[in-house]
């Protein structure tokens, strides 16, 4: 039988994920907060029933994944995605930069919940395998999604940003 311990460890090391999803699917601070909590008693409630099959942070995105889209239709909310972290090396290309980021997120934005979370996780560099286990598909369903997420994204922000 897992520990309180062993859980509270595991989700020391593994929060970042809680966060991440959490902000995808929030915008404001204190539901980003009531998600997080949401998601962490999900993840203790059903921390007996990880069996080791796959790594503690496949299961937790699972769980974490799962739980935003039931919070989110709960309180009917409309999600938020994450901010991207760039490095330009001048005034000029920050500009670009926020541009071309700004149009792939509100082309991001328009996606269902269930491609946004197919995003964030290939984002994340997970594999197909992985994020099929993580959503309850198949690697191929991931893969045929995923290639038309790419050309919806880049129709969508091809209309918004020239590229």
């Amino acid at each position: 039988m897992p520990t309180e311990q062993e859980f509270i460890s595991l989700l020391n090391k593994h929060q970042n994920i809680i966060h991440k999803v959490c902000s995808i699917y929030m915008d404001i601070t204190a539901d980003k907060e009531d998600l997080f909590q949401e998601v962490t008693l999900q993840a203790w409630k059903s921390f007996a029933t990880f069996r080791g099959e796959s790594q503690f942070s496949t299961w937790l995105y699972r769980v974490a994944l799962n739980t935003a889209i039931t919070f989110f239709r709960k309180e009917k909310k409309r999600p938020t995605i994450i901010n991207a972290e760039v490095f330009p090396e001048t005034a000029e290309e920050t500009a670009e930069m926020e541009e071309q980021a700004t149009a792939m997120y509100k082309a991001i934005a328009e996606l269902s919940k269930i491609d946004k979370a197919l995003v964030m996780l290939y984002i994340e560099d997970y594999s197909y395998h992985d994020i099929g286990g993580m959503l309850g598909i198949t690697p191929n369903n991931v893969a045929v999604k995923m290639i038309r997420i790419k050309s919806k994204l880049k129709e969508s922000t091809q209309k918004n940003y020239q590229f």
